[in-house]
């Protein structure tokens, strides 16, 4: 396979509301000017991860051509819904300004994430929308983590989604007293308005349990008239898992890795400096 360009990375303490968050900043040697900032937000089922929890997908954001800011986000039980939101939403805020420093003056803001990450991607989307302000040019959501029913037939298929789960427990940290689920913000799925979000990118694999929450989200988008696309990785995958471990660098040339990182560069190449994607009807 033909290398990959050099991916260049440093840490950092980020402004967010009245304190800093840390994050990992990825650069991409072939990136364009005024290239995407992502905010990335790794997986960990609400409870754990760290910025290495993130490195994986976030250098398969920046060799897509994005100026990646990998967020390492409070998690666990002392920290339930909304309290990450909030912490997320200063910081989303604060990227906004300093876009000019980190890509471009027109470069374009948008969130990604991987299970719970894509959960709180997910949210930002719909407080963007809310907020109307209007800074958000796209999410893109890796398996989000949707739906606290935890009742689809691929986390049946891979024996998840009982009481003891990870997810299960995960669900239970982060909505502590809010056990319902039923705001929009902590449970998308659960949300009944999707107009005016931001266009989307929703991806899945063949082997992944959040796969059929992902899909009905991104079919629900669709309805609402939000430009969506879609895709499904074919498995093998280990996901969500795999995408939280980078055990070498190789690991990036795996076929699901490959295959990823093709639909992330798709979507990407959509979006135009300071601006929502247009994307073609899928």
């Amino acid at each position: 396979m033909d290398a990959l360009p050099l991916t260049s990375c440093h840490d950092d303490l980020l402004p967010a509301g009245d304190g800093a968050v840390p994050v990992r900043v990825y650069k991409g040697a072939a990136r364009r000017k005024d290239a995407p900032v992502v905010m990335h937000l790794h997986g960990g089922a609400f409870t754990t991860g760290d910025l290495d929890s993130g490195e994986l997908v976030s250098r398969l954001l920046a060799d897509a051509g994005a100026v990646v800011v990998d967020v390492d986000y409070p998690t666990g039980r002392d920290h339930v819904f909304p309290a990450a939101l909030k912490t997320l939403d200063a910081l989303l805020a604060g990227l906004h300004k300093a876009r000019a420093r980190l890509s471009g003056k027109g470069a374009p803001l948008l969130v990604a994430g991987e299970e719970a990450g894509g959960n709180l991607a997910a949210a930002l989307a719909l407080m963007a929308r809310d907020q109307g302000h209007r800074k958000l040019a796209g999410q893109i959501l890796i398996g989000p983590m949707l739906n606290p029913c935890l009742a689809t037939a691929s986390l049946r298929q891979a024996e998840a989604g009982y009481g003891e789960c990870r997810w299960s427990h995960g669900w239970r940290a982060y909505l502590g007293q809010c056990e319902d689920g039923d705001h929009p913000y902590a449970a998308p799925a659960n949300t009944s308005r999707l107009a005016g979000l931001a266009p989307a990118l929703v991806v899945s694999s063949d082997d992944d349990p959040m796969r059929d929450e992902a899909f009905a989200y991104a079919r629900a988008m669709k309805r609402a008239g939000v430009q969506v696309q879609q895709a499904l990785i074919a498995g093998p995958s280990g996901w969500p898992c795999s995408l939280m471990k980078l055990s070498s660098l190789s690991m990036l040339q795996l076929p699901w890795a490959v295959a990823l990182r093709q639909r992330l560069a798709d979507f990407l190449s959509l979006i135009p400096p300071a601006g929502p994607a247009r994307l073609q009807p899928a």
